[in-house]
């Protein structure tokens, strides 16, 4: 008997990859369809040559059925989870060990199953420290991180653990201090913007610039200078109205694609083993 195929087919059939073997790695989050998180981990898993022992995909979780979900993960032995909003902190409480990183910033975005066994971890933070630290060694530089949720904590913790003095503006103070309280700096409502002058590097957890609002910046312009490191979080779009207004004053910038990309490296290293191949990342996210 000869088989026949049509073109496609054929290519679908040298390229697919996926066996009984395969393990599933995902992201969850609520929404997630917005996700760049398949194509980036997917690339490099192809670059690397681990596609047939590796899939990776995103699944829509309600937080009311994170703990249905966790059973699940245990049950089909889901091999790697990453974690988005809303369930950075939420789904603690439902694993078997979480680090001391992830401890101390109080949430949650890598879950590893090893044998049965859900360890959490936080890359968020090594995607603010290591671009930061191939431009400027942190220790006692100053840091204006701009915004005091849940993005912040990650950063807050970050620049903190290498030895920075941290400033935090924030619309309310009050949130502000509770960030300072758990990690040390000072707090400052957003009347006090102006002292970001005197800072050696700005970086914007705040929502501020994201699509739709692409127009919009957390920090005139004017208190921007030649001599900031300016990183913000947000990576859609890829140049926010903040970077560009950096990018003129002269300021160095860092995209929001640089936390995006090496926290999900230090993730791979995590479930594969091997460091990651970050240019195609990049490629595939952009």
């Amino acid at each position: 008997m000869t088989l026949r195929h049509t073109q496609g087919h054929s290519e679908q059939s040298r390229t697919m990859k996926i066996t009984g073997k395969t393990k599933i790695c995902m992201t969850i989050g609520d929404p997630i369809e917005h996700s760049l998180s398949p194509q980036m981990h997917n690339a490099n898993l192809e670059a690397a040559g681990l596609s047939g022992k590796y899939v990776f995909v995103a699944g829509h979780v309600a937080l009311h059925d994170l703990e249905s979900f966790i059973k699940g993960v245990r049950a089909m032995k889901i091999h790697f989870i990453g974690c988005t909003l809303p369930h950075k902190i939420a789904i603690m409480q439902y694993l078997d060990e979480i680090d001391e990183d992830a401890k101390k910033i109080g949430a949650v975005n890598t879950i590893l199953n090893d044998n049965g066994i859900l360890k959490g971890s936080n890359t968020d933070w090594l995607g603010v420290v290591t671009p930061l630290e191939k431009l400027v060694t942190l220790e006692n530089k100053t840091v204006a991180l701009l915004g005091a949720g849940g993005a912040a904590r990650a950063a807050v913790y970050a620049v903190t653990k290498k030895g920075a003095k941290l400033q935090i503006f924030n619309r309310t103070r009050e949130k502000a201090q509770l960030l300072v309280d758990a990690f040390g700096g000072e707090a400052f409502s957003l009347e006090h913007l102006h002292l970001v002058k005197n800072a050696d590097i700005i970086i914007n957890t705040t929502s501020v610039g994201m699509r739709p609002q692409v127009d919009e910046t957390p920090l005139p312009k004017e208190f921007i200078t030649k001599n900031h490191i300016v990183f913000d979080a947000v990576y859609t779009p890829f140049e926010t109205k903040l970077l560009q207004d950096a990018k003129t004053k002269g300021a160095t910038i860092i995209h929001g694609t640089e936390m995006f990309v090496n926290q999900a490296a230090a993730q791979i290293m995590l479930y594969t083993g091997q460091i990651a191949n970050q240019d195609v990342m990049r490629e595939a996210i952009l």
